[in-house]
């Protein structure tokens, strides 16, 4: 459990099946390409950010990518559709189960394993990305939302052809 969160509520096991139906949702709407629904699984003020783990560890600011807030995400969204010139393929993401490091104040801190793979439909299935994400959720209506999420990755190289969240 890190310093900043405290066992005060720990989460019920409906809570448990919300959150890991949160993480799974988000992951299958990037694979489906479902870019304009990213957006809707986060707060209106959340912070989205992919970082490599020399610079998380050490503070560092430089991120890959960034985004504050859900207007910053509908940007990005609007980047993939319109802008982003890649050769078609399938990206997949496989993310475990989370792990509860505490909770305060209605927010869970949870740690969660992610790997995204490729596949261009004429080459072998390569891995792009293998990281943790560093996830702060909150309740919201009938599931749950994320608050901030961190996608730290562990190689300070990747391809040219991360250009979507994780």
């Amino acid at each position: 459990m890190s310093a900043t969160a405290t066992p005060t509520a720990w989460p019920t096991l409906e809570e448990r099946l919300m959150l890991d139906d949160l993480l799974q949702a988000c992951a299958a709407a990037l694979d489906e390409q479902r870019y304009d629904d990213w957006p809707g699984f986060f707060r209106d003020d959340a912070l989205y950010r992919i970082v490599p783990k020399e610079n998380h560890d050490l503070g560092l600011p430089l991120a890959l990518l960034h985004c504050e807030g859900r207007g910053m995400m509908a940007d990005r969204v609007t980047a993939i559709k319109e802008a982003a010139m890649i050769r078609p393929r399938t990206l997949r993401r496989f993310v475990t189960p989370a792990r509860v490091l505490g909770v305060r104040d209605g927010v869970l801190e949870v740690r969660a394993n992610v790997l995204l793979v490729e596949t261009l439909h004429d080459q072998l299935t390569r891995i792009v990305l293998s990281g943790v994400h560093h996830d702060r959720v909150e309740r919201h209506g009938g599931g749950m939302r994320f608050v901030e999420r961190v996608c730290v990755y562990d190689s300070l190289m990747l391809p040219d052809s991360v250009v979507e969240p994780v």
